[in-house]
């Protein structure tokens, strides 16, 4: 019986009991870390590289991946249906917060920091490099027509067919800032298309010029090239985790997490690591994989 136990075998017990009491209660209260990426390579493989980190490091994860562009993501993680994804910093400027074009790559920056921190968003870290839009072509065409800089597209605007994805045409920093900044006057209205689709649609010749990532891993892959923004229409697009300013409450290493990624990148990685995916046609979750190890090397 349990009163003729010697006490230090009670206490022993009740201890044990505690114990267990509290790893149970522990366990119940550990909350899932919701991860979102928008729908294209780049963002998925980023989404799922943090994913992975976050698991490591002991957080129990939800993917969200290529859930859609960027107003889609950012409705979600004000909301609380998403805790984290990766951003850029020009897109979150003018295509969120809806203020000028800047130059400044550091003022975009701490712009962008500051006014996130007011919508209880973290900004960061930054991943350490910058992925900004590109004006693409075929090399073919542009041997053909001596197209080198976006500003020569104006010799073709009468015959060239624009296609983009459907953000891009609706950006104050998209096709109707660059039409206006170069002064190019296209015959034919852009087709829009999801992104990820845009390249196969020039490759094939059913378009002839697209706005694509300077990190995109299919511009060698397709054969083709960025024209030059010789005025520098563009503005910096670093590329940052978004999160939300209660992450760690979901998971307590969560920002450790996320600020083990810090500086990580550069743009070669990025693009080689993209074309694993695009031209090699490797799952996302094995180059993330990957690419995390490389990391400790």
């Amino acid at each position: 019986a349990a009163g003729n136990q010697p006490r230090s075998t009670i206490r022993n017990t009740t201890s044990a009991t505690t114990a267990n009491l509290l790893l149970v209660f522990a366990c119940a209260e550990k909350k899932t870390v919701v991860v979102g990426s928008k729908n294209f390579t780049e963002s998925v493989l980023l989404g799922e590289i943090i994913a992975q980190r976050l698991e490591k490091a002991g957080c129990s994860v939800d993917r969200k991946l290529d859930l859609g562009g960027t107003l889609v993501c950012d409705k979600a993680i004000v909301s609380g249906d998403l805790d984290v994804y990766p951003e850029y910093s020009g897109t979150a400027l003018t295509a969120i917060l809806k203020r000028p074009i800047s130059g400044d790559r550091d003022a975009v920056m701490r712009e962008v920091h500051r006014e996130y921190a007011k919508r209880e968003l973290m900004w960061g870290p930054p991943l350490g490099f910058e992925n900004t839009f590109a004006i693409i072509v075929r090399r073919a065409d542009a041997a053909q027509h001596g197209l080198r800089t976006i500003s020569d597209l104006a010799r073709v605007a009468n015959t060239f067919r624009p296609g983009f994805g459907y953000e891009f045409v609706e950006r104050p920093d998209g096709w109707n800032g660059l039409q206006s900044r170069y002064g190019l006057h296209f015959t034919t209205a852009p087709q829009t298309m999801d992104l990820g689709l845009t390249y196969r649609a020039l490759a094939a010749n059913s378009i002839d010029v697209i706005a694509g990532n300077s990190t995109d891993g299919l511009i060698d892959t397709l054969a083709l090239l960025v024209l030059e923004d010789d005025p520098h229409f563009f503005r910096p697009y670093d590329r940052v985790f978004v999160s939300r300013i209660d992450l760690g409450e979901k998971c307590a290493a969560a920002p450790m997490a996320l600020l083990s990624l810090h500086d990580a990148f550069d743009e070669r990685a990025m693009r080689r690591l993209n074309y694993a995916i695009d031209a090699k046609k490797r799952a996302p979750a094995d180059v993330a994989r990957e690419a995390l190890a490389s990391l400790r090397k």
